[in-house]
Parts: C-alpha cells; sequence; structure tokens
C-alpha cells in the first residue's frame, strides 16, 4: 500500500520565488534593449503630430532600429502635410506594410482632397493583399462627401456591403452622411433605417443633418423624437440641425420647444447654438425674440449679427436693418463677405445711388468686391436702382460669371423694362455653355411674357423641361403668366392642371389670365375655387376680378367684390381697383355712381384712373366728363399724346370740330408728338414691319393686292367702314382709302398670301388701337380662323362679340394710346 505525503510548503515557496525572479530578471534584461527604442518613437511621434517634420526625419534616419510604429508615425506625418512625394518614398521603402500603413498614406489623401489617388491606393491596398478596415472605407467616404465623387462612393458602398462592412457604425454614418450631402435623402434614408446594430448619437445626428440639409422639415422633427426617445442625448450639432429644420417649415412653435430643451441641457449659452436659434427666430418673423438673443450673446458674433440684419431686411424693417448695420460699425466688428450683401439687398429697392456708392466702396475697402457672391449683390443692387451702366460695368469685370451673375444682370434688364435686352443676354449666355437655374428660368420666362414673345417663352419652356424643372412651383406660375399674357389661355390651364402644388400666385395667375383673354365667368370661378381650398385673396387677385367684371359688364359682382375687399378681407382699394370700378361703371353708363367714386375715394386719382375715364367716355362720347378727365391727364403726364388725340377723337365723334382742332393745335404747340403705328410678323427668324400705306416691303404689290381681296370679301359680307375718327374734311372715299392701307390690314394680308393654311402667327403692334371693324366680318369668312390677343402695359382686354362659332376675338379700345410693350394677335389661317 502506498502511502501520499503533503508536499512541503518551504519547498513550495522557495519554487515560486525562484520562478518570479526569473521573470523579474527577463524583464529588466529585455527593458534595457527596448527602451531606446520606445523613447525614439515617442519623440518621433511629437515631432511628426507638431509638424516638426525635417526634425522627424533626421531622428528617423539616425534610429538603430526601426519597427513598424516608426516607419507608420513617418508616413502618417509626410501624408498629413501633403509631402506626398516623400510620403510615398518611405512606404515604397518600408519593410513593415499592414493595414495601417496603407490607412496612414490613404487618409492623408483624403485629408487634402484628391479623391482619385485616394481611391486608386483603395485598390492598390487590396491587390497588395491587404484588405481594407472600417476606418478606411469611412476615410474615403468622407473625402467623398465633400467632392464630386457619388459614382466611386456608391461603388464604394458596394465593397462594404460585400465585405459585411455595412454593419460598421463608422461606416454606415459616413455613408448617411455623403448620400445626404448629395441630395439622396431616400438612399441615405435606407442606410439608416437597415443597420442592425445599436445607433450611436452621431449616426442619429448625421439622419437629422441630412433631413434638415436637404429641406426635410418634418422628417427632421420626427428623427429628433425618436433620437430622444431611444434615450440619445442631443449636442450642439443635433441642435442646430433641427432649429434649422424649424426654419425651411416655419415651425416656430415646435422652434420653442427645442429652445426650452437646449436650455435644459445647459448649451443656452452655447455660441453655435446661439447663432442658430437667433436665426431661426429672425426668419420665422419674430424678431423681438431674435433681438433679446443678440443682447444676450457674451461675445459678439457676426454670424449672428448677419442673421438679425438679415431678418429685418426681409420683414422689411429698412431702417431697423440699417440701424444694425451701424452698430456692428460702433462695436468694432469686423464684417465678413456675407454681411455686405445682405445689406445690399436692403437697399436694392431705394433710389438711393450715394448709399449704393457708399456701400460699393465698403466693399472695395474690406477686399471683399473680388468675392463672386458680393460682386453679384452689386449687380443686383445698381441693376434695381436703375443704374445698369453701373451694373453691366461691374459684371463684365467678373473673371468667373457663374449662374448668380448672369440672373443678376438679366433680372436687373428684365426689372427696368429692357426685356429685349435680357432676352438677347440670355442667349449669349446659353452660348457660353452657362447652365440654368430655377430662378434665371423664371424672370426671362417674364422677359417673353412682358414682349409677348410665345416662341422664345415655348423654347425656355422645352430648355428646362429637359433640365428637370418641371415641377417647380416657381418655374410653372411663371408659365401661367406667359400663356396667359401671350392669349394661351387653354395652355395656362394645362400648366395650372397639372400643378401638385398651388400657391396664391399660382391662383391669381389663373384668375388674371382667364380676365385678360375676355373669359370673365371662368374667372370668377376659378376666385371661387381658390376661396374652397383655403387661400385668402390679395390685392393682385381682386384686381383681376375687377378687371374681369370690368370687360364682360358684370356690374353688380363687380360692386360686391370691391366692397368685400374692405369688409371682409381688411384689404385697401389701391388706384388700380378704382380703375377699374370707373372703367365698369363708365363703360355700362353709370355716370352718377362714376362721379360718386371719384368724390369719395379713399385715394388721390392718379393718371391711371383718368385714363379709365377717358376710356369709358369715349364708348359713350360724353364730353363733359373726357374734358374733365384730359385736363387732369395733362397736368399729370404733360408729354403724353394720349389724353390729346383721344379728347380730340371724342370731339370729332361728336361732331365739335372746332374743339377737336383746338385740341391738335395745342398739341402740337407742345411740340408732343404721337408715336407712328406699326404693324410687325415674325417669320423663319426674319421680322416684316408695316406702316399705314407701306410700300417699303418687297412683296408689297402682292400684299395690296391681297388687301384688296379681302375687302371685297368683307364688304360682300357687310362691312361698312367706320369713318367717325377720320379727318373731316375729307370725302367718304377719302376716309374709306384711309382705312383700306392700315398696319393691320397690311400685316394680315401678308400672312394669308405666304403662309400654308394651318400654321399660327401672332401679328405685333407697338401702340394701342381702337379694334377696327373689319375684324367682326372678316371671323365670318370660312377659309379663315382667327384668334386675336391684344394687349397693352396693363394687360387690359374686352369681348368682343362675334357672330362666327369659330373663333374668339379679343381687344382694346382705342383709349390709352402708345406703350413700348408689344401688343400681339394670334391669327391662325
Amino acid at each position: 500500500m502506498l502511502c501520499s505525503t503533503k508536499p512541503n510548503p518551504l519547498k513550495v515557496f522557495r519554487a515560486k520565488y525562484w520562478r518570479l525572479l526569473h521573470s523579474v530578471h527577463n524583464i529588466a534584461a529585455s527593458s534595457r534593449v527596448t527602451r531606446s527604442k520606445i523613447e525614439n518613437n515617442q519623440c518621433l511621434s511629437k515631432l511628426s503630430k507638431s509638424g516638426e517634420l525635417d526634425e522627424a526625419r533626421q531622428l528617423f534616419d539616425a534610429m538603430p532600429e526601426r519597427d513598424e510604429f516608426s516607419w507608420n508615425i513617418i508616413i502618417s506625418g509626410y501624408a498629413s502635410a501633403s509631402r506626398f512625394s516623400e510620403a510615398r518614398k518611405i512606404f515604397n521603402e518600408s519593410p513593415y506594410k499592414s493595414s495601417i500603413t496603407w490607412n496612414a498614406l490613404i487618409s492623408g489623401y483624403c485629408r487634402h482632397g484628391y479623391g482619385n489617388d485616394a481611391f486608386e491606393l483603395f485598390w492598390q491596398m487590396q491587390y497588395g493583399g491587404f484588405k481594407p478596415t472600417e476606418f478606411t472605407v469611412a476615410s474615403i467616404l468622407g473625402l467623398f462627401s465633400k467632392s464630386g465623387y457619388l459614382l466611386q462612393g456608391k461603388q464604394l458602398h458596394s465593397y462594404a456591403v460585400k465585405t459585411q462592412l455595412d454593419v460598421n457604425i463608422f461606416v454606415v454614418t459616413s455613408l448617411v452622411d455623403m448620400y445626404a450631402k448629395y441630395c439622396c435623402i431616400l438612399e441615405a434614408e435606407c442606410v439608416f433605417q437597415t443597420f442592425p446594430g445599436m445607433k450611436n448619437h452621431v449616426f442619429w445626428t448625421a439622419m437629422l443633418t441630412g433631413y434638415s440639409q436637404n429641406g426635410h422639415g418634418h422628417k427632421a422633427i420626427e428623427c429628433f423624437r425618436d433620437m430622444h426617445l431611444e434615450g440619445m442625448k442631443s449636442n450642439q450639432f443635433a441642435f442646430s440641425s433641427i432649429l434649422t429644420a424649424c426654419t425651411s417649415i416655419q415651425a416656430l412653435e415646435f422652434g420653442q420647444q427645442v429652445h426650452c430643451w437646449l436650455i435644459k441641457c445647459g448649451l443656452g449659452d452655447n455660441i453655435y447654438v446661439q447663432s442658430s436659434l437667433l436665426d431661426m427666430y429672425a426668419k420665422c418673423g419674430n424678431l423681438d425674440k431674435a433681438s433679446y438673443i443678440l443682447e444676450s450673446l457674451e461675445v459678439d458674433n457676426v454670424i449672428a449679427w448677419n442673421s438679425m440684419i438679415a431678418g429685418c431686411v426681409r420683414e422689411g424693417f429698412a431702417e431697423e436693418a440699417l440701424s444694425y448695420f451701424k452698430m456692428m460699425h460702433s462695436r468694432g466688428m469686423n464684417i465678413d463677405a456675407f454681411t455686405l450683401p445682405i445689406i445690399m439687398k436692403n437697399f436694392a429697392s431705394k433710389s438711393s445711388v450715394q448709399v449704393a456708392r457708399s456701400i460699393h466702396c465698403l466693399a472695395v475697402k474690406t477686399g471683399y468686391a473680388c468675392y463672386n457672391h458680393v460682386s453679384n449683390a452689386l449687380v443686383d443692387l445698381y441693376g434695381k436702382q436703375g443704374n445698369l451702366d453701373c451694373a453691366s460695368k461691374i459684371f463684365n469685370e467678373l473673371s468667373d460669371k457663374d449662374i448668380v451673375s448672369w440672373t443678376s444682370l438679366i433680372s436687373s434688364y428684365s426689372y427696368n423694362g429692357c426685356n429685349e435686352e435680357a432676352i438677347k443676354l440670355f442667349c449669349v449666355m446659353r452660348l457660353a455653355g452657362v447652365y440654368l437655374d430655377e430662378v434665371l428660368c423664371s424672370s426671362i420666362l417674364g422677359a417673353c411674357a412682358e414682349l409677348t414673345v410665345l416662341d422664345s417663352g415655348q423654347q425656355v419652356h422645352a430648355t428646362f423641361i429637359k433640365a428637370g424643372f418641371m415641377s417647380s412651383l416657381l418655374l410653372n406660375n411663371s408659365l401661367l403668366a406667359l400663356y396667359g399674357k401671350c392669349g394661351c389661355i387653354e395652355e395656362a390651364f394645362c400648366v395650372f392642371d397639372s400643378m401638385q402644388m398651388r400657391d396664391l400666385i399660382s391662383w391669381t395667375a389663373i384668375i388674371v389670365g382667364y380676365a385678360q383673354n375676355g373669359r370673365a365667368m371662368d374667372s370668377i370661378k376659378f376666385h371661387e375655387k381658390m376661396l374652397g381650398s383655403g387661400i385668402i385673396p390679395d390685392s393682385v387677385s381682386f384686381l383681376g376680378l375687377l378687371f374681369a367684371c370690368s370687360h364682360a359688364g358684370l356690374v353688380d359682382k363687380g360692386k360686391y367684390y370691391f366692397e368685400s375687399m374692405d369688409k371682409i378681407y381688411g384689404i385697401k382699394p389701391g388706384p388700380q381697383h378704382y380703375g377699374c370700378m370707373i372703367d365698369l361703371l363708365g363703360r355700362s353708363g353709370h355716370w352718377a355712381e362714376v362721379k360718386i367714386m371719384l368724390n369719395q375715394m379713399e385715394v388721390p386719382p392718379d393718371a391711371s384712373i383718368w385714363k379709365a375715364l377717358l376710356a369709358a367716355c369715349r364708348v359713350h362720347s360724353n364730353a363733359d366728363l373726357a374734358e374733365r378727365a384730359a385736363k387732369n391727364l395733362f397736368k399729370l403726364e404733360p408729354q403724353n399724346a394720349v389724353p390729346y388725340i383721344l379728347l380730340a377723337n371724342i370731339y370729332s365723334a361728336a361732331g365739335r370740330w372746332i374743339e377737336a382742332a383746338k385740341v391738335r393745335r395745342l398739341m402740337r404747340s407742345k411740340a408732343i408728338n404721337k408715336e407712328r403705328g406699326c404693324s410687325w410678323i415674325e417669320m423663319e427668324g426674319k421680322v416684316h414691319t408695316f406702316v399705314s400705306a407701306d410700300r417699303s416691303h418687297p412683296q408689297i404689290v402682292e400684299i395690296y393686292s391681297k388687301v384688296h381681296e379681302i375687302i371685297k370679301l368683307i364688304k360682300k359680307a357687310g362691312y361698312v367702314p367706320d369713318t367717325n375718327f377720320s379727318l373731316h374734311d375729307t370725302d367718304e372715299k377719302g376716309k374709306e382709302l384711309g382705312l383700306v392701307y392700315h398696319s393691320e390690314k397690311l400685316a394680315v394680308a401678308f400672312a394669308l398670301l405666304v403662309l400654308p393654311p394651318g400654321l399660327p402667327v401672332r401679328i405685333f403692334k407697338n401702340i394701342r388701337g381702337r379694334l377696327l371693324p373689319y375684324w367682326n366680318v372678316l371671323l365670318e369668312l370660312p377659309a379663315i380662323i382667327l384668334v386675336v390677343g391684344v394687349r397693352d402695359f396693363q394687360n387690359f382686354f374686352a369681348d368682343a362679340k362675334c357672330r362666327s362659332n369659330n373663333a374668339r376675338l379679343l381687344y382694346m379700345d382705342e383709349s390709352l394710346g402708345t406703350t413700348k410693350s408689344t401688343i400681339g394677335c394670334a391669327i391662325f389661317i
């Protein structure tokens, strides 16, 4: 039997002691060998991170022994300092290459924006047998989010999915950030929602910022709420993003809740958050709260002051904006490149040349005049003040003309009524290869509408459809105005009907469009639809309604809408509203009410009111009121030939030849000349112009022959020339001959002569004139279908009652004479 003995405790203790001493001895021996290398690596790291690369390189070369850490440190230092040739040389010499080594080089390229080089190294890394880490992918994605590398970013996303790096929080955060910055919010949303792991606050903030930057304010608010329900705390970046989202959708109430929340989180004094708060309150119209935050800032911040000034400009408080701008100077604050454009916008609508020049001088002194967006603001400033020479000079001096530069100058020409120059400049811009944007398209469509050049407008329409702008509310509203003013009301309705979103401007445009085209009942119908949709009308909407009622003779409805402006909606009628009512009552023969309104109106009568009265007097040959209207116009517009001509015509129609002759002599004594009327037609890129009794056209013989042919046809159909306004000392035959070769007749004859059946033609006139009586008879001819639209600078149209069911005729009575705006007649043969 074997007996078991217990081990001696003393022997066990001695054995453990000797083993421990042996270990300590080995560690001590090892430390004596490697201590110098560790210290060298630490020193090398400090030199490299501080930017002392030359000293770091000397130490690196003098090191007796280098490990992988040494090589990676020096490579990273050179790459971070953008000294890539030296970084690549050491990288190629390194005997220790790992994923960390590749990451050091790739990160340097990413940090300095060399996307192609970084992407090439990414693939070389894999060819060399090294697997990219999550840090490699995240670093490159961070670069791709700042540059034009969306396609490469998607390729990198595919690689992350294949290598299962799409479950790494660093990679997916970078993916969300990249897609959001490229406006691919659906892709960012998909990455965010399909991430299987635990989302941290950085990941939530990336998605929240993406929603905010892309204008998805409601989704940003929902994301912010979900973030806090998950227990995530917000930092200054998250609060700034949610405040920006509140600003974009005018969610002032939720913004105030966020304000309370960030105070509880202890971020109420954070300058970054305070600037976002002030901007939110200013853009939401709460300037009192914005001012309170500005005064509570411990440190003056130019961004916050810019937001305050911009808020005052946006709300129309020009003096307050200027006061804050002066306070910035008094506090010794340095303005930045964004302060000047804001203050320029404040003075753009004011006709103060001295102020404009002072701001320009300040921009030059501070050195910001060379900044593109400052120069663009200067172009807009001078342009809005009517100084197109200065605006053009600044534009021409720009070395880099971007789309905003072109838009500023083109809009300036259009704003000042130089629509032809605006369109020419637009053509030059297109030849320069500059891409369109929505604002420029809207501006040029407005110029086309003012000139009633439908063809040019349709070309712009086609251009921005190709550019993908079809769903823009701004562009659709401009199209409504274009087609309405050019007489294409059916096309205007198609645009209106296709709009997914409509605002007050959209409804007003279609209401005014129908009114301009003589369809008063449709205008009223759309007004009722607008009210049913919850949109409240403004003064422009009522102007369109009153205009429609005026030219349709709807006296009762006109009175109702006029009275409802103040009683129901609190809108005080302006001169144009009174002008429409004077026109409506005068044309309907309600002269007693006209006199009452003239005596009781709350605004002093301006030229438009007296012109409307004079036009109504012309219809009913009311010479007494016509004299009163004309005398006021003589004072208000002494060089305008219109009232002299109309008053003389009214006297002539009443047989008061002596008074008519006196008016004409008065006009000659003041050297007031009437613009000679002409009509023109554009065909195959060439403009054919005609004046009365014109004989300069190469085809004038054939044109006159066609005129005689038309006269014979319409006389057989019952046409009788109206010679009431011809000179009284001419016989009837002479009076008729004076009407035969009217410029309008010559243009129509030319169109009938050279165009094949079915092609549309538009005849333009430089003056407004009474519709010639032959139109009503011409419309009865079975071989001709005409659609005529005559427009003046006030866009006044009236229905002509014609018996033909195949045509619609719109015209303006001879009332207000000449204008620089073109007047179009659309004729379908």
